[in-house]
């Protein structure tokens, strides 16, 4: 056996430990089989003399620290008797309960996601007044109507002002309510997935 399939075999064996500490297991065995080589044995000789997958993998769980161990995923426990039943026999209480607490989340979400497009949309009206104003006054100042032009000039430079100035307050506004979206989300998460979940 070379050092690759003994090194591939022990990650094998090596279950329920997480897996940092397997990485610096592989690493070490691989070091000792190295240094064996630099002392003269052949690459079966080094794999062969510290000894077998099994046992290696035997010892290095016993010597695992239950922290550790707890670390390893748990198999999934039957809920009891009692809360099945609960759940079964409260299914035409918590079920509507449940249904109207997502359609209000979720007509929330359109609200706040609504107002952020209206946010956008005045500032996208703001920027086409200005260009339309400022193309309407070349438009009157070519055909000979000075005064027109340039109060169609004054609203163009006006609007695009207003635009500049309520950038911001889209860009802002945007953030917050992405913000707000991640954040119920996150909570719904946490909700019926429990924090470990959420991660």
């Amino acid at each position: 056996m070379n050092k690759q399939e003994f090194l591939s075999e022990l990650r094998k064996k090596l279950t329920g430990i997480p897996e940092s500490e397997k990485e610096e297991r592989l690493i070490f065995y691989g070091e000792m089989i190295d240094d064996r080589m630099e002392e003269g044995l052949s690459e079966a000789e080094a794999v062969a003399a510290i000894g077998t997958a099994d046992g290696i993998a035997s010892q290095i769980l016993s010597e695992t620290c239950p922290a550790a161990k707890e670390e390893a995923p748990k198999k999934a426990s039957r809920p009891p008797l009692w809360k099945t039943l609960l759940l079964i026999l409260g299914f035409p209480v918590w079920l509507p309960l449940l249904l109207a607490g997502f359609a209000i989340l979720f007509a929330l979400c359109v609200v706040l996601w609504a107002l952020a497009f209206c946010l956008w949309a005045v500032e996208v009206s703001l920027l086409l007044c200005a260009l339309g104003g400022v193309a309407a006054a070349v438009f009157f100042l070519l055909r000979g109507h000075g005064l027109s032009g340039l109060v169609l000039f004054a609203f163009g430079l006006v609007a695009a002002g207003l635009s500049l100035l309520f950038l911001p307050v889209c860009r802002g506004g945007s953030r917050g309510i992405l913000w707000l979206t991640k954040k119920g989300a996150s909570g719904i998460k946490i909700l019926f997935c429990g924090k470990e979940g959420a991660k």
